[in-house]
């Protein structure tokens, strides 16, 4: 961005600020320079609460970690839009927070399936996900091998309140596909710290 650092532009070049960019060069393989015109703010909001903050951290490190360049995925801006407006209004965006990484993996050919039991096809009853196949297991299917099996959240098939713990275990089971799939993937470059500093925050608040 042509001024980044200028005291007019700075301030707009903000985590969780919603801006129109446009990128203009001579040539498509050429550098060029992002014209940014501001849509909102919310720095002064997002900034304010220690969780909310990590939140956007986190949320902004998982889109520079694994989204191309100059590649366009308007469903997963905004679900990403979406989340972050979510943080404005209040405590309760955790739970859209983990949706949102379901639909990162999704969105980058990450997928879970977990509409039906990867061992016997019953869509009832289903309690663990394959940390190899991203597939629902359920109870009567686990038999001897649950030990090997992440616990699957009710949150992540729309069940539940949605309470601390439970998005807690969700992230679990998202963090592990993040690691263990999405990051191979992209050279084995590590998860973005900015998500384990969310995850073990919201882990401290959910024992206080």
């Amino acid at each position: 961005v042509r001024g980044g650092a200028s005291r007019k532009v700075a301030p707009i070049l903000q985590p969780g600020a919603q801006l129109d960019v446009t990128w203009r060069a001579r040539l498509e393989d050429h550098l060029g320079v992002f014209a940014v015109e501001p849509i909102k703010s919310r720095a002064a909001v997002l900034m304010n609460d220690r969780k909310t903050l990590a939140g956007l951290n986190a949320l902004t490190a998982l889109l520079s970690f694994s989204l191309p360049e100059r590649e366009a995925h308007p469903s997963l801006y905004a679900k990403t839009l979406a989340v972050v407006e979510m943080m404005e209004s209040g405590p309760y965006w955790t739970l859209a927070y983990l949706r949102w990484e379901m639909a990162l993996l999704e969105e980058l050919g990450f997928g879970l399936d977990l509409t039906r039991c990867a061992v016997s096809g019953v869509s009832d009853g289903l309690a663990y996900v394959s940390p190899k196949s991203g597939r629902a297991v359920s109870e009567a299917g686990a038999g001897a091998f649950k030990d090997r099996l992440l616990p699957l959240s009710p949150a992540l098939l729309g069940q539940g309140a949605g309470t601390a713990e439970d998005v807690l275990s969700g992230l679990r089971v998202s963090g592990h596909f993040l690691t263990a799939w999405l990051a191979p993937a992209l050279g084995d470059k590590p998860v973005p710290p900015a998500r384990d500093r969310l995850v073990d925050l919201l882990a401290r608040a959910a024992r206080d």
